[in-house]
């Protein structure tokens, strides 16, 4: 068993997989992967698996060391890690409202950190992943990081790590909303008298559709918006209601953003 990786991921739920997946889709050789979890089944063949790391091959390095376990879990995991820090290692975090700071706790000052906030749909390669860096970074180490997590879409970086909490409120959360509002446009059109699996149906593919038309355009979205709204016609007429001062969407997302992005700054505490 080689003890010199390219990436070690800990933790392969949900998100760790879906990562796992664009990295080998990407061309990242499953010899170069080690996976460590206990619950990890049916994984490509090459990758190597163990359940723990204390099973970790003595003298064992990385490249990038991907956390994708559970926040609340990360305060014990992070201890046992500590052995793979060295200049040349990324630890590079997907864990919501985890700052860079607690991760140098649990690992030490000398660890190079990178914190993430990628969302759902990295599962279908269509996500949106921010990233901030702590101290110590160099910029190969940077657009590897970029490059590993574009295997599951778009990637920005930001300098502040504050706005992280205003970050996972928007994109990290983000997809809830919007499934959110299809039930809401679902139960209207049942509502109105529509069979109730046609009207989810019309709900569910009028916003993927949306969607794809968004990611394809150039133009920005208030202008898309403005296309579809005819002076008068019926689309006005709801987003008389939808953007309306007195509690229309622009005002109800604003509160659920600021309560969210409120919540995250809470947890990271």
């Amino acid at each position: 068993m080689t003890s010199s990786y390219a990436l070690v991921l800990v933790g392969c739920g949900k998100m760790g997989g879906a990562m796992l997946d664009g990295w080998l889709a990407e061309g990242v050789s499953p010899q170069s992967v080690l996976v460590i979890d206990p619950f990890a089944k049916d994984l490509p063949a090459g990758v190597t698996v163990i359940p723990s790391a204390d099973q970790m091959p003595a003298g064992a390095s990385a490249q990038v060391v991907v956390l994708a376990v559970k926040p609340q879990m990360m305060a014990d995991v992070l201890p046992l890690y500590r052995p793979l820090v060295s200049p040349d290692t990324v630890f590079l975090s997907i864990a919501a409202g985890k700052t860079i700071a607690f991760f140098r706790q649990g690992l030490g000052e000398q660890a190079i950190i990178v914190r993430a906030m990628p969302n759902t749909p990295a599962a279908i390669g269509r996500g949106m992943t921010v990233l901030c860096a702590g101290p110590g970074i160099s910029e190969s180490q940077k657009i590897h990081c970029a490059t590993l997590l574009k295997a599951t879409g778009t990637v920005a970086w930001l300098e502040d790590e504050a706005l992280m909490d205003a970050v996972t409120a928007v994109s990290g959360s983000g997809p809830a909303y919007v499934f959110h509002m299809v039930e809401a446009m679902a139960q209207a059109g049942i509502a109105m008298g529509l069979p109730a699996d046609l009207s989810m149906l019309l709900a569910r593919q009028t916003v993927a559709g949306a969607g794809e038309l968004l990611h394809r355009s150039d133009l920005p979205a208030g202008q898309l918006r403005q296309n579809v709204t005819s002076p008068g016609g019926t689309t006005a007429a709801a987003l008389d209601i939808l953007m309306s001062a007195d509690g229309g969407l622009p005002d109800v997302m604003g509160k659920a953003i600021a309560e969210a992005t409120r919540r995250g700054k809470e947890l990271a505490g």
